[in-house]
């Protein structure tokens, strides 16, 4: 059986070399960028992935789009912050020779602020599914966050070995990625009718802070842990405050009239 390894990216030449160095046992290397401004296209080429450009319309328009382009039986999907690891690699070769089912989640270990996370909600942290027989599962079309369609008979299975993830180099990837999804969240409160409100927004920033840092354990994660928790707060908390933006239909300047001297007969 063969497989072809898919991953998603965009300006991210500092993480995609790592991340394709970690699949190049697979058949086939398929790049999804979505016309970089950096040298991501670049580098993957030259680690022989093959690169396509997709517009961006969301992340699962765009792993649909992705997956139009593999060519084998199984497929893996993989992110651009994520790294595949001998002991994952080796269960997948074996697993896909006679493979009970059709679809596997895979459970992720994530490293942040210099310390594995053990708690907060990331660990053990599933996102869709990663390996899937090529026909058996698409995505819906949601802007962020996106679901998956299963399209096989079967149940879901999961994979044992956890994959890595580096979700964030530094703080300002923290903030960029909490405005670039509460963004993108906009659209999906919309499609399911909801109304914004500052007062809706802090609570729902709230509740995302307690959730992660009391329920979750997060303070066990120590300075970390409290960082993951107000991502938390911050991305749900705007997505609601950007949603109310919207249907306020923005929040204009006050009108000014010119300001002349007295002596032109004009108001002061």
């Amino acid at each position: 059986m063969k497989i072809t390894a898919y991953i998603i990216a965009y300006n991210e030449e500092e993480k995609i070399a790592d991340c394709i160095g970690s699949v190049l046992w697979a058949d086939e290397v398929i790049v999804a960028d979505s016309f970089s401004e950096d040298r991501t296209a670049e580098i993957a080429e030259s680690l022989g992935a093959k690169v396509v450009q997709i517009e961006f319309n969301g992340f699962g328009a765009l792993r649909n789009e992705a997956i139009k382009h593999c060519s084998h039986e199984w497929i893996y999907s993989l992110d651009s912050d994520e790294r595949c690891t001998p002991e994952v690699r080796d269960e997948i070769l074996e697993l896909i020779q006679d493979a009970p089912l059709d679809i596997y989640r895979q459970p992720r270990r994530n490293y942040f602020m210099g310390r594995w996370i053990r708690f907060s909600g990331w660990y053990p942290n599933y996102r869709q599914p990663q390996l899937f027989r090529n026909g058996k599962m698409t995505y819906d079309l949601k802007p962020v966050h996106e679901g998956f369609v299963s399209h096989s008979d079967k149940p879901i299975g999961a994979l044992k070995c956890a994959i890595w993830q580096f979700p964030f180099k530094d703080l300002d990837e923290v903030l960029h990625k909490a405005n670039r999804y509460s963004r993108l969240g906009v659209a999906k409160l919309e499609e399911r009718g909801k109304k914004g409100s500052l007062g809706k927004a802090f609570a729902h920033g709230f509740w995302a802070f307690f959730k992660h840092y009391f329920l979750k354990l997060g303070f066990l994660d120590g300075g970390a842990g409290f960082v993951i928790a107000a991502a938390y707060f911050d991305q749900s908390f705007y997505r609601y405050a950007k949603l109310t933006e919207v249907q306020s239909h923005g929040w204009p300047p006050p009108e000014a009239k010119p300001v002349l001297r007295k002596d032109a007969g004009a108001d002061v």
